[in-house]
Parts: structure tokens; C-alpha cells; sequence
């Protein structure tokens, strides 16, 4: 059930690193305890060759990588009992603490009032469910709007760019390989872009003129299989932005 695509994307790794992450998520339980000489020595390699496996990962080192795996496989493997209270209970705390009143209002400002250029929301998989309830949601609320998935062609977005004043992306993983080439794009043509993705690291993150930070609480289950509330939490994201829009709406209207 574990998926290691998400960790490795985008790090330019041979198959030998593959080989050693694979097994040291296979060993997670002792592995630290073994060391990087027994884990060379078990994959035919040298130490050194582990050391620089985790610096192309982004860590500082063996012993960071693994606590940094740590929870996310344990996750993975054992999913938490926690009471259904526990599971649903969200609150504003949830989407102030990752996120800033700045940085919504900086996506009310570059892109929800944009007045004659487009919206172009894109996303994949599941995350283009989501993406479809952003999509209808603007378009009620009087915003010019356009969507797109992987399975639409690429041309739906090239075709539009100079009327194009906004990308928003949805990415659970923050590496979909799809939503960075939009993003590439986007960046080469100037067009404003933000992100909804997982608050972790992320290359998603990292591209986007704003990021959307949102807990995920099983970051290597990316074929979503196990219970999650990542996808609640974002729609209620979007619609706690929402309200602060029509609240200035209302606002600017009551002066005039």
C-alpha cells in the first residue's frame, strides 16, 4: 500500500537509490539501527552512496531521512484509531495555522477579482473532483472560468494563455508531474498561480505565487485508499476564502 512514486519524482535517482529507499521503507523498524554501513553493505554499495541518497531527497543526512519517513510510513501501515469525533472535528484553527489571512487575502486579490481575464483551475485524480466543485462554484459566483484534467487536451490551456490571469492547482502529493508543466507554463507567460496541496514540502509549493497548505494525514497513500479528511478540509478551505470574498463584496457595496 505504500507508493514510493511521490517521494522519488522529480530527483533525478538511479535504480540503485530507488533500491535503497524501497529498502529502508521495507526495514523501516530497525533500519536506523543498522546503520548506513550494513544498509551499503546489504544493497552492494558504499555509504557514501546512502549519504548522497538522502541529500538528493533534500535532507541533511541518513539519520534525518529516516525520521523524516518515519511518520509517514508508520501512518500508512497502521492507520490511527482515533475517534469519529476526533476524524470530522475541524475547525478555523486548521486553516490558520498553515495558512495566513495574507495569503487569502492575496487570493481574493489576484484571482477571485479578476475582472477580464480567466480562472484556470487543473488538477488530476481525485483532486479533479475537487477541482470540478471549485469550477462550478465560481461560475455561480459571476467568475470567468475555465477547467481542465489530464484527460483534456494540453491545448485547452496553451490555446487560452493570453487571456489567462490566473492558474489555481490542485495536488494532493504536490508532485504531479502534469500540474508542474502547467506551472512551468504559467511562470513563462507571467500568469499569477496558486496551489492547494499537502503541507509538506513540495515542488507544487514551491513553484506556486501562493500555496495552500493542508494536513494530510496519510502522505504516502497516494492512491487516496485510506481514510482521509485532506479533500474535506481543502473544500472547506476554499469556502472559508469564499466567505471572506463575499464578506468585502458586501463591504464595498454598504459604502457605495
Amino acid at each position: 500500500m505504500i507508493d514510493i512514486s511521490k517521494i522519488i519524482q522529480g530527483k533525478n535517482l538511479t535504480e540503485l537509490d530507488i533500491q535503497i529507499i524501497q529498502y529502508i521503507i521495507d526495514n523501516i523498524d530497525n533500519v536506523l539501527q543498522k546503520g548506513v554501513r550494513v544498509i551499503a553493505k546489504e544493497n552492494f554499495t558504499s555509504p557514501a552512496t546512502v549519504i548522497r541518497l538522502s541529500k538528493k531527497l533534500g535532507y541533511t543526512g541518513f539519520v534525518d531521512m529516516y525520521y523524516q519517513l518515519l511518520p509517514m510510513i508508520k501512518k500508512v501501515e497502521i492507520p490511527q484509531n482515533t475517534d469519529i469525533e476526533d476524524f470530522l472535528q475541524i475547525n478555523q484553527t486548521d486553516f490558520l495555522t498553515l495558512n495566513t489571512r495574507k495569503d487569502i487575502e492575496m487570493f481574493i486579490s489576484r484571482v477571485l477579482n479578476l475582472e477580464q481575464k480567466y480562472i484556470f483551475i487543473y488538477a488530476t485524480g481525485f483532486s479533479a473532483i475537487a477541482a470540478e466543485y471549485f469550477y462550478k462554484k465560481l461560475l455561480v459566483l459571476g467568475r470567468k472560468t475555465i477547467i481542465a484534467s489530464a484527460t483534456d487536451s494540453v491545448g485547452i490551456f496553451e490555446n487560452n494563455l493570453e487571456d489567462i490571469g490566473a492558474l489555481v492547482v490542485i495536488s494532493k502529493s504536490g508532485e504531479t508531474q502534469t500540474v508542474i508543466d502547467k506551472l512551468h507554463a504559467a511562470k513563462e507567460h507571467h500568469i499569477f498561480t496558486a496551489s492547494f496541496t499537502k503541507e509538506t514540502k513540495n515542488r507544487i509549493a514551491e513553484l506556486s505565487d501562493i500555496n495552500f497548505k493542508i494536513l494530510d494525514s496519510n502522505k504516502l497513500d497516494d492512491r487516496n485508499m485510506l481514510p482521509n479528511s485532506f479533500f474535506p478540509k481543502m473544500l472547506l478551505l476554499f469556502e472559508f476564502i469564499l466567505k471572506q470574498y463575499v464578506e468585502n463584496l458586501g463591504a464595498k457595496n454598504s459604502k457605495k
